[in-house]
């Protein structure tokens, strides 16, 4: 039985008109291992592999990519309009620390969908974060730590620019929840937490 209630909205026929071409920017990424431009940031992981020469490393348990002289990168990105602070692994622990201590990270960042920049980071510059994060997991017991945050501030000011100008600073505006009955979320942590 239908109902009536549901009519699309007035922007519906234009999403129409602009779905093909959505539909040919999957067909790209999935050309380069990347099965949902919408899912895990796979849209803006395919414009930064292919900026700098990457392909993909297929699986979820490795690294992400890896540039012609075989050398592989942990890549991450951040929408400065969202948060100032880059997301690790949902569970943090010695063996994802080892893994991370093999290669660099890049990280591109982005406000709202464009990249305004991507830096470089050596294992050696991450490795502050390293050595908090195996103390912090050794000092509770051996529990995994549930997506540990790198500040972008901290990218930003020790990594190497390789792509695009400095990002510039954004004033993040707490959001107003859609549903008032919903309580809003905490206020994010000032830059420099987990």
């Amino acid at each position: 039985m239908r109902t009536n209630r549901f009519r699309p909205h007035a922007d519906a026929e234009e999403l129409k008109r602009l779905w093909p071409a959505v539909c040919k920017y999957q067909e790209l990424a999935a050309r380069h291992g990347i099965d949902d431009i919408f899912q895990d940031n796979g849209g803006k992981l395919l414009q930064v592999l292919l900026l700098l020469g990457l392909t993909t490393i297929p699986g979820r348990e490795g690294n992400d990519a890896m540039d012609a002289a075989g050398l592989q990168y942990e890549l991450k990105s951040v929408n400065l309009n969202l948060t100032g602070s880059f997301s690790t692994h949902h569970h943090m622990n010695p063996v994802i620390i080892r893994k991370y201590r093999e290669v660099e990270w890049i990280f591109g960042v982005y406000q709202n969908i464009e990249l305004k920049s991507v830096y470089l980071l050596s294992p050696m510059d991450m490795e502050p974060y390293y050595t908090k994060w195996e103390a912090k997991w050794h000092a509770s017991g051996g529990k995994d730590i549930n997506n540990p945050k790198i500040p972008v501030s901290y990218v930003t000011s020790v990594g190497k620019l390789i792509w695009g100008a400095a990002p510039p600073k954004v004033v993040r505006v707490k959001r107003v929840p859609t549903n008032p009955r919903k309580k809003p979320q905490n206020p994010e942590l000032p830059d420099g937490t987990e």
